[in-house]
């Protein structure tokens, strides 16, 4: 099983899918259409406490809670439905000193929670035990540290909190094997080549039985 968990360059490059701060456009970041969710909608529907809860956990901003506050007050004047209103409602909020970075997270957690990324990423992982014969390998190529530790936790340890169980002989229980124990990340040559793979983390499991 391979699984690549990056978006697809086309979504990116689409300035009508939303999932880029840098073009004037509509707040979507569906990755399927047919997703009712939008990030327009979460950011003018949530609670604060919900939003506090996406920023934080989905994008690890510390500010969570007072990025929320001014969101939900400046969706009372006028609907926050586009990027560039967006930047203007988090400009107090965005550093001199790497600027693409903070709303780089500020979407990140937006696209994460209009996608249900993580909960996707679980199912999956649940399910690959069942999909693959002894012998078998997992392949993930993860993009970001919350996709990283989830793949990292469930290879190493079998389940997703990343507890390690052992038998009475001091064995781990898991049905992985680590094929490489330390994540493999491109090389200088292949990030030349495609800039956006300097993020790209891969990790590779075999089926134990």
């Amino acid at each position: 099983i391979l699984a690549d968990l990056g978006i697809s360059s086309h979504q990116i490059d689409n300035p009508e899918r939303g999932f880029s701060f840098k073009s004037e456009t509509s707040l979507d970041m569906r990755m399927d259409v047919r997703n009712p969710r939008t990030a327009s909608g979460i950011l003018n529907s949530y609670r604060p406490e919900e939003l506090t809860r996406v920023f934080r956990d989905y994008g690890e901003l510390e500010k969570g809670a007072s990025i929320s506050s001014a969101i939900v007050e400046a969706r009372g004047v006028d609907p926050i439905n586009t990027t560039g209103r967006l930047e203007e409602v988090l400009k107090k909020f965005i550093p001199g000193k790497n600027p693409s970075k903070f709303m780089a997270r500020i979407y990140q957690a937006l696209r994460i929670e209009v996608n249900q990324e993580l909960q996707s990423l679980r199912e999956m992982l649940l399910q690959t035990p069942d999909c693959l014969a002894t012998g078998g390998r997992l392949v993930v190529i993860t993009y970001h540290s919350l996709e990283d530790r989830m793949v990292k936790n469930f290879m190493r340890s079998g389940n997703l909190e990343g507890v390690v169980r052992k038998d009475f002989y001091g064995n781990v229980l898991s049905p992985w094997k680590l094929v490489n124990r330390n994540v493999i990340t491109p090389s200088p040559g292949e990030m030349a080549d495609n800039n956006r793979a300097r993020s790209a983390e891969l990790r590779i499991a075999e089926r134990t039985g």
